[in-house]
């Protein structure tokens, strides 16, 4: 037991880099000095803190474990100087096998290890788990503690019990749980469920910034005995704050610890997506983004989030205009990079496109028309815009929505040209609805300007490729609100097809929509990577065959 009857305990909610382990370390030094002048005894850091996460497959390099364990044995030899102990994530290997556990460091030495064995099998995807069978408190300074790492407590009902049996006294848990829209409020059902079961204060210590698709939250809290919340510190943003608990006769308490507010809904799914832009931007050291502005809205607000994240100066806005392209959207696109304050240039592409038309005029009989002539305008688009980038050492952005990913509304080699997506897990209802709070409030931490950003002509005009004469997107596809609304219930739901028509959509439609996503597989195979903020973006989280003939209304309606 702690004598003193009062425990300081500092949390770590910072944004680490995946393979920059001698930049995780440091900032592990830098959290641990803070920690140290504000007298802590602990300080949690969260789940792989010092390699990142998630690294997949480079956790079977054994030369990348060995240096994830060194650096933390040059963090252990750090608490020699008597001041904070050390709880954090990181790889360690025994053999063949490579797990996944959190260090215990003080008084110059590494006290325990708790792990996981990590199925190597599934590194592509979310983090796979043998759990450790032993589960045993461990001792701190004279205090018990229970250890969890990432997914223990949800995976195990009865994990914090059978600690609080065995003696513990608190349990702390390293996370690196990744945003995922409507669905944080889980964490503290789960957590809740655990201090039910044991009658322990829970501690829990999420990771933040982004990391390719994902995007961690943090949003660090804790629940005390009674299950109320004891501390809330804020999500999407780095901190290290310190807490401070007490002895009472029924356990210990927090006496003293931030309640911050939360960002949810619009707020946090436009904080994802600029925190997801602005890191991958910043760790991969990427000086500079290009994109098209086209007058659209999803290049307006793909505009807007990249001036929010990186800051107008980073960010070089290009028009391409063609004949069918409208004085609207030109006078549009003007006014938005205006509006955001970034570099705005106009190219033209009608001599580059005659010329390409006349070029293959003997091949085809007919002339250069229809979807080919479409197409052709699109590509001309992304090869200018990828030179730009060339020449400026910058990365063009795509700014496709998840409607149109969906669906296949995009040009392979065209619009979809581009390094990163901000959009890619949005539908196009959502772009409208984040447009619209955009230009009603600032984010937190934004590099860009208040007021309004994106022109409410762009808000309100029917959105159209502007490919022909006359073409909006309606002409091709079910209108948004009605194609999102089943989208969602396919791909995000994963809803029957039953449940679907019983929502009012009848069969010929679901079938129609069913058929545009399942023939657009390759063409998302070949997509930038973005923000996923649904939990069931394309790519990671939702891996269909690319030839694939099964359609299930068809099969369904066949049976009956």
């Amino acid at each position: 037991m702690n004598m003193i009857g009062r425990f300081h305990l500092a949390i770590a909610q910072l944004n680490p880099t995946v393979g920059d382990i001698a930049g995780n370390l440091a900032l592990a030094r830098t959290a641990r000095a803070r920690a140290a002048a504000e007298k802590a005894d602990l300080v949690l850091f969260t789940e792989l803190f010092i390699c990142g996460y998630w690294p997949e497959e480079m956790l079977r390099n054994p030369v990348f474990i060995h240096a994830c364990e060194k650096a933390v044995c040059e963090l252990a030899l750090d608490t020699k100087d008597g001041g904070p102990g050390v709880v954090i994530g990181l790889p360690i290997q025994h053999g063949r096998s490579v797990y996944n556990a959190v260090a215990l460091l003080d008084k110059g030495k590494i006290i325990t290890k708790k792990y996981h064995k990590i199925d190597l099998s599934h590194c592509a995807q979310r983090i796979v788990l043998t759990p450790d069978e032993k589960q045993e408190p461990v001792i701190f300074r004279g205090l018990s503690i229970g250890l969890s790492i990432g997914q223990d407590l949800l995976n195990d009902r009865h994990f914090c019990k059978r600690l609080a049996e065995k003696g513990a006294q608190f349990i702390l848990v390293s996370s690196a749980a990744p945003f995922i829209r409507g669905k944080t409020g889980q964490r503290y059902d789960i957590l809740g469920r655990q201090v039910q079961d044991s009658g322990l204060p829970i501690i829990y210590a999420n990771q933040f910034g982004g990391q390719d698709e994902m995007v961690f939250d943090g949003g660090s809290f804790a629940l005390a005995m009674d299950n109320s919340l004891a501390f809330q510190m804020k999500n999407f943003q780095e901190d290290v704050v310190t807490t401070i608990w007490e002895k009472v006769s029924s356990g210990w308490q927090c006496v003293n610890g931030p309640f911050s507010y939360l960002l949810s809904d619009l707020e946090a799914d436009y904080s994802a997506c600029m925190i997801g832009l602005a890191d991958y931007v910043n760790k991969n050291n990427i000086r500079d983004v290009v994109l098209g502005l086209s007058g659209g809205i999803d290049s307006a607000l793909c505009a807007a989030i990249a001036v929010d994240a990186l800051g107008k100066k980073r960010v070089h806005a290009i028009m391409l205009p063609y004949k069918y392209t409208s004085q609207s959207s030109c006078d549009d696109a003007a006014l938005c990079a205006r509006l955001l304050g970034c570099r705005y240039d106009i190219i033209p592409i009608s001599g580059l496109l005659e010329s390409s038309r006349e070029a293959l005029a003997a091949l085809f009989s007919g002339g250069v028309e229809g979807l080919t002539a479409e197409n052709l305008q699109s590509r001309m688009r992304g090869t200018i815009l990828m030179a730009v980038a060339n020449e400026f050492d910058a990365m063009l952005l795509t700014t496709g929505n998840k409607s149109e990913i969906a669906v296949g509304y995009a040009t392979l080699y065209g619009d979809m040209n581009g390094g990163f997506n901000p959009l890619k897990d949005l539908y196009k209802t959502q772009v409208y609805a984040l447009s619209e709070w955009r230009n009603t409030y600032r984010p937190t931490n934004s590099k860009g300007p208040s007021g309004v950003v994106i022109p409410q002509n762009i808000i309100e005009k029917a959105p159209s490729a502007e490919l022909h004469e006359g073409q909006i997107d309606e002409d091709s596809l079910p209108p948004y609100p009605v194609l999102d609304d089943i989208l969602e219930c396919l791909v995000d739901q994963d809803m029957t097809v039953e449940e679907i028509m019983a929502c009012g959509y009848d069969k010929a439609l679901i079938t129609e929509v069913e058929q545009l996503l399942y023939i657009a597989e390759y063409k998302r195979r070949q997509s930038a990577p973005g923000v996923n903020i649904s939990g069931k973006s394309f790519g990671r989280d939702r891996c269909y065959p690319i030839t694939n003939r099964f359609r299930t209304v068809q099969y369904l309606f066949n049976c009956i």
